[in-house]
């Protein structure tokens, strides 16, 4: 997560028209190596037991900052869904890796739900509004969230972004998340439930690859089945490695170009 990948440094993230500092400060307490010069840092022969005294004292570190964030995160993302709840809005993150089709997906949902429910959409990315573009097209009220460097949304950015975005009570609000199959997994924003999108382009193997994306969503969209004759591509064997990770899945087969089981996942909202 942020401790490793580095998006914890002070980054601009920009949310619409309204642009704020987004620092997670907790990371700054990482360890910082002295400036040594050459001759200096070859003179230096730590013994193993040192050397690894200070691995573990490093790891340590991390590992409480690390639980700073979440744990801060977590608040936040407690405050927003007490919002939520007040306004009767169901909430589900879509998460995946680059170029699985959530926009496409996304844009398809909304042509169809639209004239039936109020819904808005916060989207993620690290640059430009052409996603939030794409949703405004349809007609339904998009707030972008660019994170810059950042490669996942936190509870702050949709606290930020819900007082633009302000939804009337009763609707559905879809998170876009950044695409990524690592961090999100570990960022509660409130939502009801975490979507996970694999397109048949990617391989079947990723729910073991990222199993953690996977353990915390209630729902794997398997998309671009349109294309499965074109590739080699073992569904069955990629919902059972879903299942290898989270027993509990559930599994909708469609495709956002043709429309093809998308039926499958209307249904699924509407419940």
């Amino acid at each position: 997560m942020c401790t490793t990948c580095g998006c914890g440094h002070p980054e601009q993230v920009r949310i619409g028209e309204l642009q704020h500092t987004h620092s997670h400060s907790e990371h700054q307490s990482a360890v910082k190596m002295p400036d040594f010069s050459q001759s200096v840092f070859h003179s230096m022969k730590p013994s193993i037991h040192e050397h690894a005294g200070e691995q573990d004292n490093t790891q340590k570190r991390l590992l409480k900052i690390e639980q700073d964030v979440l744990g801060k995160n977590n608040r936040i993302a407690d405050s927003n869904r007490n919002l939520f709840n007040y306004l009767n809005l169901t909430v589900f993150n879509l998460v995946s890796s680059p170029g699985s089709g959530k926009t496409s997906l996304l844009t398809a949902t909304l042509n169809s739900l639209k004239n039936d429910r109020n819904c808005y959409v916060i989207e993620g990315d690290q640059q430009t509004e052409n996603d939030a573009d794409r949703i405004r097209a349809t007609g339904v009220p998009a707030i972008q969230v660019n994170t810059g460097k950042g490669c996942h949304l936190d509870a702050q950015m949709i606290s930020d972004a819900m007082m633009k975005l302000r939804p009337q009570e009763n609707g559905l609000l879809f998170i876009e998340n950044v695409g990524n199959l690592v961090c999100p997994s570990e960022f509660d924003l409130g939502e009801k439930a975490k979507v996970v999108i694999l397109s048949v382009t990617e391989g079947e193997d990723k729910p073991l690859k990222y199993p953690h994306m996977f353990a915390a969503s209630k729902l794997m969209i398997l998309n671009k089945v349109d294309l499965l004759p074109y590739l080699k591509f073992d569904v069955e064997k990629c919902i059972e490695n879903a299942k290898r990770v989270n027993p509990q899945i559930e599994v909708i087969q469609l495709s956002a170009a043709t429309g093809e089981g998308l039926q499958d996942w209307l249904n699924w909202l509407q419940q």
